[in-house]
């Protein structure tokens, strides 16, 4: 939620034309790709960067930095005046790890200074606070048990669950903040289609990257390789999706993060897209039109899978 936004700014909304849609921003954000991670300003230009590796996740805090995953199993909190690590983990290093394979997809600042981290090859979610002490440990059900895609984006709900993407099983599960319990989970759909592999827009499958619960009870999901957004009911019905080539002009790939602004729209993460399709896209769910797009590929190239707006006014749902 937007708690964990930086600072906020009051920015004026302009209407302008920016990769041919109506822009309802535009909006700073912060993105890794090309081997830099950088923030980016309203007018599309590099404000900060520092050189970093890919990344599945990241949050800037109230305070302005930028908590990010580092190598496989890492978590940095970098100041961006002095572009300096002031606070890390290792989960390879800590609490019970040690030897064994280890990668770190998904993360979340807590109340409390307290962060949860989902351990892929482990299979738990943990939380532990700022001198890294364990303080929960859940785990994982897991069908397909790997260290590169037991997770991606977990978060913490607002009643204590946890609704994790399960990439290799192609899942959505919530599980019980307390006891660990599966309370619901749903089979990322196939939709009559036989997999494919590669990261592209030619690829297929179910390896879902991002799910957020929204207000009015259902949950939305980002299906990586699916090239689609859902919408489920509780009884995992689909009530609403943005496939792959729903959207004029723009063709999804691996579709990764998810934001739900104050005013209800979406704005999607669209990686792997190849030079000719924007890396973010913000949607009108009701009317389904583009209102703004983020086309950098020639600064961020065709790897970006994880960024997060700046400066918005009001709740924000990521």
């Amino acid at each position: 939620m937007s708690r964990w936004l930086s600072y906020f700014l009051p920015i004026a909304f302009l209407v302008l034309t920016c990769g041919g849609y109506a822009s309802a921003g535009p909006f700073r954000l912060v993105m890794q790709g090309n081997n830099k991670l950088a923030i980016v300003d309203q007018d599309g230009k590099v404000e900060w960067q520092i050189p970093w590796g890919g990344i599945h996740d990241v949050h800037v805090l109230e305070n302005g930095h930028i908590l990010v995953q580092k190598g496989a199993a890492s978590i940095a909190e970098i100041d961006p005046e002095t572009k300096e690590i002031v606070w890390s983990y290792d989960s390879r290093l800590n609490n019970g790890n040690e030897g064994k394979p280890v990668e770190v997809h998904s993360f979340q600042p807590l109340p409390g200074g307290k962060l949860m981290i989902a351990e892929s090859g482990p299979g738990r979610i943990i939380e532990i606070d700022r001198d890294g002490k364990l303080l929960k440990e859940i785990s994982l059900k897991r069908d397909h048990p790997h260290p590169h895609s037991d997770t991606r984006l977990v978060r913490k709900l607002e009643n204590g669950n946890y609704l994790v993407a399960q990439e290799s099983d192609g899942f959505i599960r919530e599980y019980d903040g307390e006891s660990g319990k599966v309370v619901w989970e749903y089979e990322v759909p196939m939709f009559g289609q036989e997999a494919r592999g590669g990261h592209g827009p030619e690829a297929f499958g179910n390896k879902a990257f991002c799910a957020l619960r929204l207000e009015n009870g259902n949950t939305l999901i980002a299906t990586g390789n699916g090239h689609s957004v859902i919408e489920v009911t509780p009884q995992k019905e689909v009530v609403w999706q943005i496939t792959q080539n729903e959207l004029p002009g723009i063709t999804l790939a691996w579709v990764t993060t998810l934001e739900v602004l104050p005013n209800g729209h979406y704005v999607i993460g669209n990686c792997h897209a190849g030079p000719d399709n924007p890396l973010l896209v913000e949607i009108d769910p009701e009317s389904k039109k583009v209102v703004w797009t983020f086309d950098q590929y020639d600064l961020f190239g065709n790897s970006a899978p994880n960024s997060q707006l700046l400066d918005i006014e009001g709740n924000v749902l990521r």
